[in-house]
This record gives structure tokens, C-alpha cells and sequence, in this order.
């Protein structure tokens, strides 16, 4: 398991039907928790039910308890710290093409903000909304044991009114109204966003991007500054650098072919690039993956 670098490969690994577009949990302890830095390939909703677990997502560390609710989306990174033996969690996992299937809003997630500016967000709760939540994954759970003529209707719809759960209670926790933005530049931003996650590794130059979304550098540029906050050079940089955290976790590859397949010109110049973020090198990061 230890070039295991996507969350589908992991679930596939403890003989858990990952070809569907979606997998929702028992809530049980189904298997070891992994011990590679992965990367997520769905959707996912998880919800604490007991316990605790420590861990690190996009390299930030978190602690998550009973009540707590995280939410990510493709791409984020994660790696499992700490768990307590009581450790157990609810979770489902989703892919977007199947979510939105007859969906006239192809950006619903993206219009109910469920994360912001980040791939992913901790939301904590209150019991009373823990059950609500875990009562509509029980009947997703229920839905998915059975076959009809409407189940795959009726999954998808509960998946919808779970992330409108979710929203509201975002909402109510930041006593602000949840914002629409302009769908024209809304659109641009996330295919920017797609392109980028896709296409990191082989292409690293804002050209190469406004040339695929038919804008001009200095169109894209105030687009996505004005989206997120950031400038597309350092969403780049983010993409790229997630990219490095799950190589750098697997003991097979060594930082030399590491900087050759981030494209980068010598290891130096990756060792300056991920000290400039991590505020570390490459090899004390790597080092601290193998304690």
C-alpha cells in the first residue's frame, strides 16, 4: 500500500466497491485507516460519531471530534496523524458528474459555497444537528441496499438536500448570507480551477491556461483575483505543491525524481520552491513521513 496515492485506489485495496459514483459508509470501523499520504479523487461529506482523530489536510492540522462535520472536495490532500481506538465516523463520497446528471445548474456546489476559497472546510455542530445530518445519510445508506426504478433519482436528491444541510448551517455559523457570484466570472474561475488540478504537472505558465478558457492573461488574472483572492500563480503553486506532499509520502520516490516530475529545472530549485511554503525542506518533510 505504500504507492497508494488516491483515495479510489485505497477503497478498491480493503475490497470496497469504488466503481460506483458514490460510496456511503455504515458508520462502523470498515477498515485501517491508511498511512500514505492520498489524495481525494470524490466528493466527500464525514461526520464524527466517537472518538477523535488528528490529521493533516492540504498539510494544516486539525483534531476532529464528535459533532464535527468536514467536507472536502477532489484534490484536497490528507493524511491520518492520530486516531483513537473509539474512533468512528459516517462518510460519504460522491462524484460531481453523477450528483449534477439532469441538473440544469452545473455549478450547484459552487453556488451554495460550501468551501469558500479553500478545497475544504470543518464545520462544527451542534447533537441536534448531527443527528438531522446522520439521519439523512442512514437513508442514503437504506437507498443504496435496495434497487428500483427511481433509487438512483432518489440517492442523488438526498445527496442535494444534505449539502443544502450543510450550507444552511455554514450560513447560520458565519451570520452572513451566502454569496452568488458573477456566473460568467464564477465560471471562468472554476474552469480555471479544473484545468489546473488536471493539467499542473505538464503546464505551469498562466498562458497556457487563458489560451484553453479563451481569455486574455490579464483577463484571467483579474477574474481569479477577484474569485478568490489569489493571484493564479499561487493557485498553481497550491496545486503543485499538494502534488509534492503526496510524492514526498511515498518512501519509493526518492526528491530527485520528485523534482523531475514536478517539472522542476533541479532539485534545488524544488527544494527552494517547497521551503518557500512548508517552511522546510523536502527531505526534513520526507524524513518525518518515514518516523
Amino acid at each position: 500500500m505504500n504507492n497508494t496515492e488516491n483515495l479510489r485506489d485505497i477503497l478498491s485495496f480493503y475490497k470496497i466497491n469504488c466503481h460506483d459514483p458514490f460510496y456511503i459508509s455504515s458508520g462502523n470501523s470498515i477498515f485501517k485507516l491508511p498511512e500514505v499520504t492520498f489524495r481525494m479523487d470524490f466528493y466527500a461529506v464525514c461526520i464524527c460519531i466517537s472518538g477523535t482523530i488528528h490529521l493533516a489536510i492540504d498539510n494544516q492540522e486539525y483534531d476532529i471530534i464528535p459533532n464535527v462535520l468536514l467536507i472536502s472536495a477532489p484534490s484536497t490532500v490528507v493524511r491520518f496523524i492520530t486516531v483513537s481506538d473509539d474512533f468512528k465516523m459516517k462518510l460519504l463520497f460522491f462524484e460531481k458528474t453523477f450528483l449534477l446528471k439532469n441538473n440544469s445548474n452545473p455549478f450547484f456546489i459552487e453556488k451554495i459555497a460550501l468551501f469558500s476559497n479553500t478545497l475544504y472546510r470543518i464545520v462544527p455542530t451542534d447533537a441536534i444537528v448531527s443527528l438531522r445530518l446522520l439521519g439523512l445519510l442512514a437513508y442514503l445508506h437504506e437507498k443504496t441496499t435496495v434497487t428500483g426504478r427511481f433509487t438512483e433519482d432518489i440517492i442523488r436528491t438526498i445527496i442535494i438536500n444534505l449539502l443544502l444541510e450543510i450550507a444552511e448551517v455554514i450560513h447560520i455559523n458565519a451570520h452572513t448570507a451566502i454569496d452568488f457570484p458573477n456566473q460568467s466570472s464564477d465560471h471562468i474561475f472554476y474552469k480555471f480551477n479544473q484545468l489546473v488540478q488536471k493539467e499542473i504537472l505538464n503546464h505551469q505558465s498562466i498562458t497556457y491556461y487563458a489560451d484553453k478558457l479563451f481569455v486574455s492573461n490579464k483577463h484571467l488574472i483579474k477574474i481569479v483575483k477577484k474569485t478568490s483572492g489569489k493571484t493564479p500563480h499561487h493557485i498553481m503553486d497550491e496545486n503543485l505543491l499538494k502534488e509534492a506532499y503526496v510524492m514526498l509520502g511515498n518512501p519509493d520516490v526518492d526528491i530527485t525524481e520528485i523534482a523531475y516530475r514536478l517539472n522542476f529545472s533541479s532539485v534545488s530549485a524544488f527544494s527552494r520552491f517547497f521551503k518557500k511554503y512548508a517552511a522546510f525542506s523536502p527531505s526534513e518533510y520526507k524524513k518525518q513521513q518515514t518516523i
